[in-house]
C-alpha cells in the first residue's frame, strides 16, 4: 500500500518502505513504476529478513559505509539493499525471477 507523507519521508528522498508500506512525498511518485519498483524490492528484502534485522542491517552497514567513503550520499547509494534494488529498478519483472537473499550479491 503507497500512502502519502511528507512527515515520514526523510528530506532529501522521495519515499521511504516500512513493512508493509511505502510512503511517498509526492502524490505524483505512486505513478512512477520504476520508482515504486525500487521502493517492492525494498520491501521484499524486508520481508525476508523479517523487517527488524533489516533495518539494524541497514544502519550498520551505513555506518561502515559511510566510515568508507566519509560521504553521506555516497554512503547510502552504496549500501547492499539500494545497490540490488537502483541496479534493478528499471527491470519491472525482477521481482518475479529475484532469487532469495539477492542482495547478498551486492555485498
Amino acid at each position: 500500500m503507497i500512502l502519502v507523507s511528507r512527515f515520514l519521508v526523510p528530506k532529501g528522498y522521495s519515499g521511504i518502505a516500512l513493512f508493509p508500506f511505502v510512503f511517498v512525498r509526492h502524490a505524483s511518485s505512486r505513478f512512477d513504476a520504476q520508482f515504486v519498483n525500487h521502493e517492492k524490492i525494498h520491501l521484499r528484502q524486508q520481508l525476508e529478513l523479517l523487517v527488524l534485522p533489516f533495518f539494524v542491517w541497514y544502519m550498520v552497514e551505513f555506518l561502515v559505509r559511510f566510515a568508507q567513503y566519509r560521504h553521506w550520499r555516497l554512503a547510502y547509494r552504496n549500501i547492499s539493499f539500494e545497490r540490488e534494488a537502483y541496479a534493478n529498478e528499471s527491470n519491472l519483472i525482477y521481482l518475479k525471477v529475484r532469487s532469495f537473499w539477492n542482495f547478498l550479491k551486492f555485498l
